[in-house]
């Protein structure tokens, strides 16, 4: 993958092959926020992305519920103009259809409006963003009404999301926050498969079920919040102090972030960052030229499994009544990291 305008020198990130579309970077810059773009704004969205890309990134990572595809297009739009890459097409670009738009008839309207906000004719990849559907809400409701959350039509979503890329519109299609058994289910339909899956991987939430799953059925898995999530309730909170990786790191002499990072990489999947601090937009990038020890795989393996607990999902008379049938009890309710905070914050 050719770097590309004023970057060309730069090493550029290795790619990874999918079962369709062009390849994918194995970094990525994401763009998912705490508060949802809200409080870092459109200027401030499209500064970070603009620095990502200056830095090296080549594979942006954005939502329809993130509310940074519109800044994510003007960013990318203003390295156009400014040289640092020469055309569109040497990103690769990726978003996700949300809950409230997961219904067949809605699909294709949600594709466009989101390719209407990035300024582009195609995304590189488009996801279903979660396995649930809800019934749509008033302008200004919340993201989440989980009274509204109904069952997922999986197989009419998935034929319209085909219909995407048969159409151009997305080179792949994918799913996120899918588990063993709904990845299944889907396969058993689908006529296109998915090229990737991406769900919440790091040292405490290693995802070894699933990676083979998907490696047999040729899926790739993408990793979001590598670090945890501090102050989401989509991630582990506790990963970026433990003390495991503390050690680590300061053995390897690289951050606490790094060392996550890397070990992720490590296992093949594709890992998506998300910083806005220039510093360490750039430390994220710095994988390369050194690995992770035998010792340090066999500590972090040895760490207890959690994951976000993702309760905004959750609700005593909807789809999935614990986040033990969300999940399919891949990861157990003992583990569960029990931090409980809205989406809506």
């Amino acid at each position: 993958m050719a770097a590309g305008g004023t970057n060309s020198g730069r090493e550029a990130v290795p790619t990874v092959a999918l079962s369709s579309g062009k390849p994918m970077p194995r970094l990525g810059f994401g763009t998912a926020t705490a508060t949802l773009g809200q409080a870092e704004g459109h200027a401030g969205v499209k500064e970070a992305v603009l620095r990502a890309i200056d830095a090296g990134y080549r594979h942006l990572d954005t939502a329809a519920a993130y509310n940074t595809e519109a800044a994510v297009g003007d960013a990318v739009a203003q390295a156009v103009r400014d040289g640092t890459i020469a055309s569109r097409d040497e990103l690769y670009i990726t978003s996700k259809l949300w809950i409230a738009d997961a219904h067949p008839s809605r699909v294709l309207p949600a594709l466009q409006k989101t390719l209407q906000c990035l300024q582009m004719e195609y995304v590189d990849l488009y996801l279903i963003h979660f396995p649930v559907s809800m019934r749509p809400v008033p302008v200004g409701a919340p993201l989440v009404v989980k009274e509204e959350q109904v069952a997922l039509d999986m197989k009419g979503v998935w034929e319209e999301m085909e219909e995407c890329q048969r159409r151009g519109l997305a080179k792949a299609i994918g799913v996120s926050n899918f588990s063993c058994k709904k990845l299944e289910h889907l396969l058993s339909f689908a006529r296109i498969p998915p090229a990737a899956n991406q769900v919440e991987v790091h040292p405490y939430c290693r995802q070894n079920k699933l990676r083979e799953f998907c490696k047999a059925k040729g899926i790739q898995l993408c990793a979001y919040s590598p670090l945890g999530g501090k102050g989401t309730p989509w991630a582990n909170d506790s990963v970026m102090d433990s003390p495991i990786l503390k050690q680590i790191s300061n053995e390897r002499g690289k951050t606490v972030a790094q060392v996550c990072i890397s070990w992720v990489y490590e296992q093949g999947d594709v890992v998506i960052t998300k910083s806005f601090n220039e510093r360490r937009t750039k430390e994220n990038l710095d994988i390369f030229g050194w690995e992770l020890s035998n010792d340090d795989h066999r500590s972090i393996s040895d760490l207890p499994e959690s994951r976000g607990n993702c309760d905004f999902m959750v609700y005593e008379s909807g789809p999935y009544k614990t986040v033990d049938e969300l999940w399919d009890g891949e990861i157990t309710a003992g583990q569960r990291n029990q931090k409980v905070v809205s989406i809506n914050n």
